[in-house]
């Protein structure tokens, strides 16, 4: 068998500010893929929210996160130009930059191989709720 790549859309809604453990969703789509080995790219279309693979057991890691974040990037601070959407906009955007809008994940045996205690994250950076769209693209 060829090389066969598969690529399906997932919509996150997202409660505001935070992060979103995906994985499952992801891995159902790796799963419905038919690749027993490969990789898996997941990737955000927007420029407000990120992806990140970190801690999936103690939620206390993703609110320290969210705290250090909260330090890099504050919201409302003065020398920002770009605040039509708020006082959380710019630092939405700034919190993007600073983490990432993609990431890959090997395959094997047709699921994601992360290590136990990794989990994928949409992470949110709007203080409002959005709806998401996340392209994952499965490579075998």
């Amino acid at each position: 068998m060829g090389d066969m790549a598969y690529q399906q859309q997932i919509s996150i809604e997202t409660g505001g500010r935070g992060t979103r453990n995906i994985t499952e969703a992801v891995d159902a789509v790796v799963r419905s893929s038919g690749v027993d080995a490969g990789l898996c790219h997941v990737f955000v279309q927007h420029t407000s929210c990120s992806l990140t693979i970190t801690e999936n057991a103690d939620p206390d890691v993703r609110r320290d996160l969210e705290t250090v974040l909260a330090r890099l990037a504050p919201d409302g601070d003065p020398a920002y130009v770009h605040d039509l959407e708020g006082p959380d906009d710019m630092a939405a955007h700034a919190r993007s930059v600073l983490t990432d809008t993609g990431l890959t994940v090997p395959v094997g045996r047709g699921r994601l191989l992360l290590g136990t205690w990794q989990g994928i994250f949409l992470w949110e950076h709007r203080t409002a709720r959005h709806r998401r769209k996340v392209v994952v693209t499965v490579i075998g």
